[in-house]
């Protein structure tokens, strides 16, 4: 791939992610090509790699658009993860080192600090979330694992689970993380893995609880802005 078509993936990668250009927006290739400052062709490629992974969907008269997901497809990403950030889970328990269960405590002390306060940080917890998960991924040491759970938890719908978390469940998502850390200290795999399933569905449940509009989901970034 060439620079500049890196240089479109990135950028067009990053408005999907935030929900700049959110699910069903149409992409044109000429003005997302004036925005990115590359000619056509390099969006072009970008959008193959965007449809790769599941963020862009092309048409029969191959026009592109941003993917929209039901809340079928929803569940079906978060059980993958389930199924792979518990394995990820287990094998940390099983090889991580003492550093990087320290380097761990430190970035889960921060997204204590995020979620701990009469207004919770939501944009802070996504970043040491990020940090703490990726952490466990490396401790894992499995780049086929790190290349498989890198379409799922990069899609936009799992960064827009953070803003459906009710303020409760941003703090429980900080006590699970100190039940893995607890797991890694005792090199157990199982009860690390445990731990990290049930986190994941956790997670998928805020998002569909507001998804579905029930009552008493209250949406964390309506609270803070």
């Amino acid at each position: 791939m060439s620079k500049a078509s890196d240089k479109a993936y990135a950028e067009i990668r990053a408005m999907v992610l935030s929900g700049e250009l959110p699910a069903g927006t149409q992409i044109r290739e000429e003005a997302m090509a004036e925005r990115c400052g590359v000619s056509r062709t390099p969006v072009r490629e970008a959008l193959r790699r965007l449809e790769a992974e599941l963020l862009v969907t092309r048409t029969e008269t191959n026009r592109s658009f941003v993917a929209d997901w039901s809340l079928s497809d929803v569940a079906d990403a978060f059980e993958l993860r389930a199924m792979l950030e518990g394995h990820a889970a287990w094998l940390a328990a099983e090889r991580i080192e003492p550093s990087l269960i320290a380097a761990m405590r430190t970035e889960n002390a921060r997204l204590g600090e995020a979620v701990h306060s009469d207004y919770p940080d939501v944009d802070l917890f996504l970043e040491t979330n990020r940090a703490f998960h990726a952490m466990i991924l490396e401790a894992a040491g499995s780049r086929r694992l790190a290349a498989l759970l890198g379409t799922l938890v990069e899609q936009p719908v799992v960064w827009r689970t953070a803003h459906q978390y009710r303020f409760e469940d941003l703090r429980r998502s900080y006590s699970e993380h100190e039940e893995l850390l607890a797991a890694f200290d005792r090199g157990d795999g199982s009860w690390a893995r445990a731990v990290m399933v049930a986190h994941v569905r956790r997670a998928y449940h805020a998002y569909a609880d507001a998804h579905r509009k029930l009552p008493g989901a209250r949406i964390a970034k309506a609270m803070t802005g």
